[in-house]
């Protein structure tokens, strides 16, 4: 199975894409997409949605897992990023890429075991799970990572596959 894992943003756009057979990862490629902020905000919308999609043709990933958004007090930055998520979630339906949502909670447990673990556990974790030298940077690219290992953690179980199947909504 090959997962491209999205950190979603609008000044950085994480992303890294992974293979998974069995019990192995093998990092296929990753990095980030980044904007300027002095540019246009449409236009920025436009190289996340011509990137992305660049992405997806080269790769052709199996599924997309990105990360649910959460904010709880910067509502400006929430709708900014929630427009930059929705660019990449059109470039994943024109290639027919299926997309999960995973939560912050979600990825901690499937990468380290625990959900109160804090980011450089995960990102050390990402690193060790992946058979990297180093924790790519920026964070927003191994925050890419264990969104798509987070996914290949899911995709197996029992309730995913019933989801895929149309039996189980949540």
């Amino acid at each position: 199975m090959v997962v491209l894992g999205i950190d979603p943003g609008y000044a950085i756009v994480g992303w890294g894409v992974i293979e998974y057979n069995g019990n192995t990862y093998m990092p296929k490629a990753f990095g980030s997409i980044t904007t300027d902020a002095h540019t246009d905000f449409n236009l920025r919308l436009e190289q996340i949605y011509n990137d992305t999609l660049e992405i997806l043709k080269k790769f052709k990933p199996d599924a997309l897992s990105i990360e649910k958004l959460f904010f709880t007090t910067n509502v400006t930055t929430a709708i900014l990023v929630a427009q930059a998520r929705g660019v990449i979630l059109l470039a994943a339906q024109q290639c027919s890429v299926k997309v999960f949502e995973y939560t912050p909670l979600q990825v901690k447990v499937a990468v380290t075991g625990y959900g109160k673990a804090k980011k450089p556990q995960v990102m050390e974790m990402t690193r060790r799970l992946l058979h990297l030298k180093e924790v790519p940077k920026p964070d927003d690219t191994a925050d890419a990572l264990a969104i798509a290992i987070t996914h290949t953690h899911a995709a197996g179980t029992t309730l995913r596959q019933n989801m895929l199947n149309g039996g189980i909504k949540l």
